[in-house]
């Protein structure tokens, strides 16, 4: 062995801590306590503590009366506590607040009538006491379990679910049962209660066993969160040891390691770490002197254990999430409790802004020594800071945002991180007649124009950054404007001769004509107010701040249409649309019509196309001219039909006029000239 690597979260956890030393606290005080059950998973700390005064009882039957009587740090259940304080006992609860959680996330559920499924070890006395502050439910230790006797409880899983973990159980044991459920059940809520120093101390394990040689975990035997340490370094290492003391370990299997690690589960006091290295390094020649350079188990207890007192700035690491609380480790004797409400303000959800493993900065509200919390607000902390902010923000014209919470005739109360800033009704940049109400709930962004931090008010301008975002919209849009480019728009108003469409800071106008193929007499046939729509540039005149907008799909032009589909000598079914006196307008698609000359309507004589054809008829015609570059059509009824019976030479009729050839105008309306004898 050259190399020796100790994990750097070996050894006493939080809530261990914290019970020893409620436990010396008490025997300095009193002189003598008890414990109910052993007060955490180390028999050499149970043996110096009972050597210094303090008793194991196992039963509440067992105390007397008056006796000091410490709750380990596993918890148990309510009946057991009363039944203690109906012995006369005096109990002090030394439950780990991680564990404390678990107990309200379960009593709660219970309470709302949800059955609570379990993931832990169920002998283990955390386990035990979870339990008794549950009503239906059901312990389970993997997710192999589960699934062979999930056909068994049928009935219990129908039900509305709640899912917790054992504190020391192995991430991806937890992840396993999870994923099972979620698979099965709709109604479930999983709270991942996983101690953070738990999982810290599993990962860091992970990491050391695959990288060396031979891996040492000191733990109890019986200690769950010991039991898994040495099973995540089996699943890395083929070399471990799991140990009690420094007389288990065989020296023997690390002579051939060039490489060992060493790790401690959550009950392993810092002496009996110090005394397994020691031995260890006496093979490496690691002297004394770097050893004693180590901060003292009474040192590192002292250090971790420093009070919090209400009014003071703490930082922590998120450890447990539920749908009422966020739990924090601050490194103290009390785990810091946070409302889940401060998390979603505006509706957010919670698992979107915090996550376990998060670091979170609060002000202690309020401290209880008694159960071990502290109840933080990270809203009053974030409020103080946004404070300054706000105050600066006057002087250099910072852009805020925030979310519209009030409204009233006068303005609307808008939250900037926890701080009310109140914008009147003129600086909301809303229409005069408009309702406030319009934006509650809305995120906008304001400028600060007042503060009175003496009176706590402070207003603001909605407005004042809408009218600068405006200018600079409108600048890049007459710094990049271009014919044929296309914009996203919102259509403002409509007029009879057009629409206007905002495209972001600036209006352009879309002519009637550019609204559609077809014929229309008024945008509102094609366009209502609010509408989003696709435009492009036509025409501009930056001195005169004018755009031309089109609106028209040019790939849907009728007459390119026309000319894909027919051609002369086609036949098209055609619709009389207008009657003149030299013949009739028919519509071959919408937006393209043709001229039907009077000569080609029958084959013989008439006096007026009326005699033959009515509005709204539709008839056969052929196609006999198409002038591409004029946009004409001439059609012919009468090239379908039979030829004219002979006729007396008195009744012969004249040499037919060549059929009219008119144009269609860019609207769609078909126009032409009459013939020469029509005019005359």
């Amino acid at each position: 062995m050259r190399t020796l690597r100790v994990a750097e979260s070996a050894g006493f956890c939080f809530g261990v801590q914290r019970s020893v030393e409620l436990a010396e606290k008490l025997l300095a005080e009193h002189g003598a306590c008890a414990s109910l059950g052993e007060l955490i998973h180390n028999e050499d700390v149970v043996r110096e503590l009972s050597r210094k005064g303090m008793r194991v009882i196992s039963d509440p039957a067992e105390a007397r009366e008056g006796e000091q009587v410490l709750i380990r740090a596993h918890g148990v259940s309510p009946e057991r506590i009363r039944a203690l304080e109906e012995r006369g006992a005096v109990v002090t609860d030394a439950t780990c607040p991680k564990v404390k959680a678990i107990h309200k996330i379960v009593s709660r559920a219970s309470g709302e009538g949800r059955f609570v499924l379990i993931i832990g070890m169920k002998q283990h006395p955390e386990v035990e006491a979870i339990c008794g502050w549950c009503g239906e439910h059901l312990v389970v230790e993997n997710a192999a379990e589960l699934a062979e006797i999930w056909d068994n409880y049928t009935n219990y899983w129908e039900k509305p679910l709640s899912l917790v973990v054992q504190t020391t159980q192995t991430r991806s044991n937890f992840t396993e049962c999870c994923d099972f459920i979620k698979k099965r059940c709709t109604n479930v809520k999983i709270s991942d209660t996983i101690c953070l120093a738990t999982f810290t101390r599993q990962e860091e394990a992970a990491r050391l066993a695959a990288d060396c040689d031979a891996m040492i975990v000191i733990g109890g035997k019986h200690s769950a969160n010991s039991v898994h340490l040495a099973q995540i370094c089996e699943e890395h290492c083929g070399n471990v040891q799991f140990i009690e003391r420094t007389d288990e370990l065989d020296m023997s299997r690390l002579r051939q390691a060039d490489v060992v690690g060493l790790t401690a589960g959550a009950s392993t006091p810092a002496w009996i770490i110090k005394e397994v290295r020691n031995k260890m390094s006496d093979e490496i020649k690691i002297g004394e002197s770097a050893v004693e350079k180590e901060p003292t188990f009474d040192e590192m207890l002292e250090e971790t254990l420093k009070p919090i007192y209400n009014g003071d700035k703490v930082s922590g690491t998120v450890v447990a999430i539920t749908g009422t609380e966020i739990s924090v480790d601050l490194g103290a004797k009390q785990t810091g409790v946070i409302p889940a409400e401060e998390f979603t303000e505006g509706g957010a959800k919670l698992e979107d802004v915090v996550k376990v493993g998060d670091t979170v900065e609060a002000v202690v509200v309020r401290v209880n020594d008694v159960e071990g919390v502290a109840t933080l607000s990270k809203k009053r902390l974030d409020a103080a800071k946004v404070w300054a902010d706000v105050e600066a923000a006057v002087e250099d014209g910072t852009v805020l945002e925030g979310v519209v919470t009030e409204d009233n005739k006068g303005g609307v109360v808008v939250s900037v991180k926890g701080v009310r800033v109140f914008v009147p009704a003129s600086q909301t940049d809303l229409p005069r007649d408009a309702s406030m109400a319009e934006l509650l709930k809305k995120t906008v962004r304001l400028k600060i124009t007042e503060v009175n931090k003496a009176r706590k008010r402070v207003v603001g301008s909605i407005r004042r950054v809408a009218q600068a975002e405006r200018r600079e919209r409108t600048e890049a849009i007459w710094n990049e404007i271009e014919i044929g480019k296309k914009y996203h728009g919102v259509v403002k108003s409509l007029t009879s001769y057009g629409a206007f469409v905002d495209i972001g800071g600036i209006d352009g106008m879309v002519h009637v004509s550019e609204l559609s193929w077809g014929r229309i007499h008024q945008p509102s046939e094609v366009l209502s107010v609010g509408d989003e729509v696709d435009v492009y540039v036509i025409n501009f005149d930056k001195e005169k701040r004018k755009i031309s907008l089109g609106y028209k799909d040019p790939d849907a032009n009728p007459w390119k249409m026309f000319t894909d589909r027919f051609g002369v000598g086609d036949i098209a079914s055609v619709k009389i649309v207008k009657l003149m006196p030299f013949g009739a307008f028919a519509e071959v698609l919408p937006g393209v019509d043709g001229l039907i000359h009077i000569s080609q309507i029958a084959n013989r004589r008439i006096g007026k196309p009326e005699d033959v054809l009515t509005v709204g008829d539709v008839v056969d015609a052929k196609v006999t001219a198409i002038d591409d570059e004029k946009h004409k059509i001439s059609l012919s009824i009468r090239a379908l039909g039979e030829p004219a019976p002979v006729v007396a030479e008195e009744e012969s009729e004249e040499p037919a006029e060549d059929a009219l050839v008119y144009e269609v105008s860019e609207s769609g309306v078909a126009t032409g000239e009459a013939p020469a004898e029509v005019e005359e």
